[in-house]
């Protein structure tokens, strides 16, 4: 069984490959790209997960084919899913992929975590 869309994801790196600093990882059951170390757009089964500002959210209730992402009972603040019969159209996609770029400069980066066991410790 797929984990995820290879052919969206495809399509995604597509767009994505003229920019600089962009890595691919497989996480959350999908595949994420990290734009600038800050995780801005991803695959998850037949969507696309979007990093966007929270207050962009709001402004986009016209728009057909999309919902706020939810971890088991938890909303993700600022992440939403589109779902791939939205995104046929490269235009529609390209429109999509912009609003994480755009906001992907003023995303905060994860706190890189430490590996207590590497820390040189002398007493």
């Amino acid at each position: 069984m797929k984990k995820y869309n290879h052919l969206l994801a495809d399509r995604i790196a597509e767009k994505l490959m003229q920019l600089p600093n962009v890595e691919e990882k497989e996480m959350f059951g999908g595949l994420v790209f990290m734009v600038d170390g800050k995780m801005c757009i991803g695959v998850m089964k037949d969507k696309i997960m979007l990093r966007l500002d929270p207050e962009t959210i709001p402004t986009l209730e016209d728009k057909d084919g999309w919902e706020q992402m939810v971890m088991k009972t938890t909303v993700m603040k600022g992440y939403i899913l589109v779902s791939e019969d939205v995104v046929n159209q490269n235009r529609e996609l390209h429109w999509w992929l912009d609003l994480a770029l755009e906001f992907n400069p003023f995303a905060k980066a994860s706190k890189k975590k430490i590996n207590v066991k590497s820390k040189n410790h002398s007493d």
